[in-house]
């Protein structure tokens, strides 16, 4: 008997001669290593960042740096990004635990990397700022995030006072609204590629009923 070879799995299939069997497309890979590693890395640097600050310069205090274009300063912000509505911690505070379980739960079908990139930036931005929230002054759920960027001027004169999780947060929004304008879904597929093949198949399905005879 003559011996069989057996494709090894994982393995792409050869064409045959008649063209029946095209060889497979790679397949894709989840993008929830990519996403939950980066957002580390965002939440990481703002808490280091925090700390630095807390623990080098006073509140109020303005350091001049980059000719006046950067001052270094210590502020709290009870607010959203960007002191945004200051006064409503609480509310805040449990969006974004929402947005961060939300994200989570959304890794595992995220096969986009613009789309883990975007969602890592919100996801260690939110969780930087919501550490602060929770365990920072005056109290659990209320306490003043640590913002410590201010341009232009000192004190927020011209731009509000950030930290990098702010930054983040707003890089990450950007981006994926870019990503949704360009129609780019989560699994790394466009709105429009989605359409046309939709469209194709019902073009080939009407095909095959015309050229079923009549029984």
């Amino acid at each position: 008997m003559s011996e069989q070879s057996h494709p090894t799995p994982g393995q792409a299939t050869p064409p045959s001669g008649d063209g029946a069997g095209a060889t497979p497309a790679p397949p894709r890979r989840p993008r929830a290593r990519l996403l939950l590693g980066l957002a580390l890395v965002v939440f990481a640097l703002d808490l280091a960042t925090k700390l630095l600050v807390v623990a080098t310069i006073d509140r109020g205090e303005n350091i001049r740096t980059l000719g006046g274009a950067v001052y270094l300063t210590q502020a709290r912000n009870t607010g959203a990004a960007f002191a945004f509505a200051e006064g409503a911690t609480v509310v805040f505070t449990l969006i974004a635990l929402v947005v961060a379980v939300v994200i989570v739960r959304s890794a595992r079908r995220l096969f986009s990397t613009g789309w883990a990139v975007a969602l890592a930036l919100v996801l260690g931005g939110a969780v930087g700022n919501l550490v602060d929230r929770l365990f920072r002054d005056p109290g659990f759920l209320r306490g003043g995030v640590v913002d410590w960027i201010s341009v232009f001027g000192p004190d927020g004169e011209h731009y509000p006072i950030f930290n990098v999780a702010d930054s983040a947060i707003v890089c990450g929004g950007v981006l994926g609204a870019l990503l949704a304008f360009r129609g780019i879904e989560f699994d790394g597929s466009r709105a429009k590629d989605k359409e046309a093949a939709k469209a194709a198949k019902a073009a080939r399905d009407a095909d095959g009923d015309a050229g079923t005879p009549a029984g």
